[in-house]
């Protein structure tokens, strides 16, 4: 991989992650936690996200291939998991369900929705794919292609652990803002997500 080839890999990966983009997302969905339950949610989440994106750079289009699925349904599933999340958001229901499970175990975002489909979504994984397919079997190749992933996800991992002295600066009543602002800005999403894999399915 040449130099022009790792840096057009990283910016592809890093608009589609948008680690920028998830830090507030991060705040939102794991409003209230201590700093320490917190850097381990957003852990967890990379690293389960690091995961995703290692399985599919290594076995690229033959997963989903094996297991019947195309990436445009792939992406209507993304789009309609993230759209109940965004519900979630908007309703301020996840506040009320933490109230109701105090003395039982606490939500855990970092599987859904943190790691998918917000980081290792259906773009970056659609993007993962394309960018191991041009390896050609070069094993070097694929090796940078995932470390530049790793490059990406550990820029997540860096805005995740700012997510407290954000809240702190923002306090209950900016953070309750932003929660309903994102909720509306990830239901569009969804709605992209679900759109881009109809029109992928039918073109005309």
């Amino acid at each position: 991989m040449t130099q022009a080839e790792a840096i057009t890999a990283f910016v592809a990966l890093f608009v589609v992650i948008d680690p920028i983009g998830l830090a507030p997302l991060f705040i939102a969905l794991t409003r209230g936690a201590a700093p320490r339950a917190r850097f381990i949610i957003g852990a967890r989440a990379v690293a389960v996200a690091a995961a995703l994106l290692l399985l599919f750079g290594l076995a690229g289009e033959a997963v989903l291939d094996f297991l019947g699925i195309s990436l445009p349904a792939f992406q209507i599933a993304g789009g309609i998991l993230l759209f109940l999340t965004a519900l979630d958001m908007l309703f301020d229901r996840r506040t009320k369900r933490r109230e109701d499970q105090a003395h039982t175990l606490e939500e855990d975002p970092s599987i859904f929705p943190l790691a998918m489909p917000l980081i290792a979504g259906p773009g970056a994984i659609a993007t993962v794919i394309l960018l191991s397919g041009q390896a050609q079997g070069d094993p070097l190749y694929l090796a940078q292609v995932m470390g530049v992933a790793a490059l990406v996800l550990g820029g997540v991992l860096l805005l995740f652990s700012l997510a407290s002295p954000v809240e702190r600066l923002l306090g209950p009543t900016g953070i309750n803002v932003v929660t309903r602002l994102l909720g509306m800005l990830l239901a569009a999403l969804s709605v992209q997500f679900v759109l881009n894999g109809i029109l992928a399915i039918w073109p005309n």
